[in-house]
């Protein structure tokens, strides 16, 4: 697990900028009606990094969606002989629409930073700070209420929650071919 996270830290650090680059082309020319997003000119390499922290926390994001999968999974296989192609789909998605929906608001901040033209907590201007992730939140709160922690929340689940479910159940079938390929006994706790 923690070799996992290192993992998950370092695969952060060298690929924000490149989602950095994306969010901002992306978003390039567009119009907003939020007088909370400001021009803002883009100095030094540093910029690139924008969204950093929220991306580090994130990195929770499988972890919580492999707890609550292998949860469901045992669960299941308390009342049955072995996981069906159906079930692990459905608990796939399940497990992954509970992991995106913990973390979204974490997700909406991570964007709102990387796109880099949001004014910042005038006490903190450090980009991506714990404070400054706050400050987000708390000013998301305040304009559209808690629930506006979860706009967009349905295109993000559209997008994950499919991928995930087929995920498992790929990852189902492959640990069950290949137990079988190397002759050993499949268990049902693995």
């Amino acid at each position: 697990l923690v070799l996992c996270f290192a993992l998950g830290v370092v695969n952060v650090l060298l690929t924000t900028p490149l989602w950095v680059v994306n969010t901002r082309l992306k978003l390039q020319g567009a119009k907003f009606r939020n007088e909370d997003i400001v021009p803002t000119n883009y100095k030094g390499i540093i910029a690139l990094w924008n969204g950093t922290f929220p991306s580090l926390l994130l990195v929770f994001n499988p972890a919580i969606q492999f707890m609550f999968y292998e949860g469901f999974k045992r669960k299941l296989l308390k009342k049955q002989q072995q996981l069906t192609s159906l079930d692990a789909f459905v608990i796939g998605a399940i497990a992954k629409a509970v992991a995106t929906t913990l973390t979204y608001p974490l997700q909406t901040v991570q964007s709102i930073l990387r796109f880099g033209r949001h004014r910042l907590n005038p006490e903190n201007r450090t980009l991506g700070s714990l404070r400054n992730v706050l400050y987000l939140l708390q000013q998301r709160v305040r304009r559209f209420g808690l629930m506006g922690l979860y706009k967009g929340l349905e295109a993000k689940l559209l997008q994950t929650v499919l991928t995930a479910a087929l995920m498992f159940l790929v990852y189902e079938k492959l640990t069950a071919a290949t137990f079988t390929v190397m002759g050993l006994k499949h268990s049902r706790k693995h």
